[in-house]
């Protein structure tokens, strides 16, 4: 019997890097899996895949997760298709359009501090308020949340990212305390991947990424299926059932000592 087998899964963010290296490892091993994508042609394509590769029963819904109807409905999808729904995987991310992105402090606006927490922490917040009903009446649930180191170790230039990711640490650790009697384990991933997203950085800021990847002990960034998918698979498996409130950091070692890193001239 595979780890996963009758279980239920939404992902967030699904239709590409970390989101998409889950949504494969969990239907790998028996999950049926919700697809939760704001990119039509992205998330359409991972849940053909996912039923292509594994057998798995795998739909897509597109998803605005700044829209708290659009994330409400998400988890009745799932609900509706797969009749219940087990694990929450709390992933999506995606930086505001127009902003300058990569800049101090004193250059982020109130937009862009506004759409970090829209995206990075209000929609698992309304996933998690979703989701609870239906986790706490079976007295079975995993939610995995989507955190990072840039936000543990305060990294340059990122504060919009940063703000947004601690605060979701939290509210996933305080889910976790109180839901601990429903048997529901929330979690949390900090990972270093080679997404498109750090691809695309790598590719605008060479130095730094190379920078970046040298200082990891093991010298290279994760696979999002197979080094961070796997983690995920655990966490939400009945291997970590006795497992809430951690922060796993999924990053080779990175965060041993800390992964110094600082904008080329800052």
């Amino acid at each position: 019997m595979k780890r996963l087998e009758n279980r239920v899964a939404l992902i967030t963010g699904a239709g590409a890097g970390i989101g998409k290296g889950i949504a494969r490892r969990l239907a790998a091993e028996g999950a049926a899996v919700l697809v939760a994508e704001y990119n039509e042609a992205t998330g359409a394509a991972v849940a053909e895949e996912l039923r292509r590769d594994f057998g798995a029963r795998a739909e897509f819904c597109r998803v605005d997760v700044s829209d708290k109807a659009q994330v409400e409905g998400a988890v009745a999808t799932a609900v509706k298709s797969f009749g219940k729904i087990d694990i929450l995987v709390n992933n999506a991310w995606a930086g505001r359009p127009g902003s300058i992105g990569f800049g101090p402090v004193e250059s982020k606006t109130d937009e862009d501090m506004e759409h970090a927490f829209r995206i990075g922490y209000m929609a698992a917040f309304w996933a998690m308020k979703a989701v609870f009903p239906h986790m706490r009446d079976q007295r079975w649930g995993r939610i995995i949340s989507l955190a990072s180191l840039n936000g543990v170790n305060a990294h340059m230039h990122t504060v919009d990212y940063n703000s947004a990711k601690e605060a979701l640490r939290a509210l996933t650790r305080t889910a976790a305390r109180e839901w601990a009697r429903h048997q529901i384990c929330c979690n949390i991933l900090c990972p270093a991947a080679a997404t498109e997203a750090f691809k695309a950085f790598a590719t605008a800021n060479p130095g730094n990424a190379a920078a970046i990847t040298k200082a990891n002990p093991m010298g290279r960034m994760g696979d999002p299926e197979f080094d961070i998918g796997g983690v995920a698979l655990f966490l939400a498996s009945e291997d970590a059932r006795y497992l809430t409130g951690n922060t796993l950091f999924v990053d080779g070692g990175g965060h041993i000592n800390g992964v110094a890193w600082a904008p080329e001239g800052a």
